[in-house]
């Protein structure tokens, strides 16, 4: 999932974080892994309202979470550092999420990640 914040701040980051993942499943949604920003402190306010549990990276460890830094650097190649994303429309941030949800991935045997939620949901989860 991917969304658009206009400040990256812990307020705006719960208050999405909470509302993207609402759409999921319970089952599908057990824990967050963070890494130590500031903007990740209302992490304890997310758990109770998705009924998740926190962990975090250690510092300077982003291969603790591999698959979001692969993420980003999907996300980069369609905006690069230094994008200004005053100018980046909510329907390109969409169109970038749909586009890499429905890319194969090697990690998932050649299936999307769109396939791979659909099943999941579809096996009740």
């Amino acid at each position: 999932m991917i969304t658009k914040l206009f400040r990256k701040t812990a307020a705006k980051v719960r208050v999405a974080a909470v509302r993207r993942l609402k759409e999921m499943p319970d089952g599908l949604r057990l824990t967050l892994t963070y890494d130590n920003g500031p903007e990740n402190v209302e992490h304890q306010a997310i758990n109770r309202e998705l009924g998740t549990r926190s962990f975090f990276c250690a510092p300077y460890h982003s291969w603790e979470k591999g698959t979001v830094e692969n993420s980003i650097g999907l996300i980069r190649r369609y905006f690069p550092k230094k994008t200004n994303f005053a100018e980046v429309s909510y329907y390109e941030v969409g169109s970038v999420e749909r586009r890499l949800n429905n890319r194969p991935r090697k990690c998932l045997n050649y299936a999307t990640p769109s396939e791979v939620l659909s099943g999941a949901i579809a096996g009740g989860m």
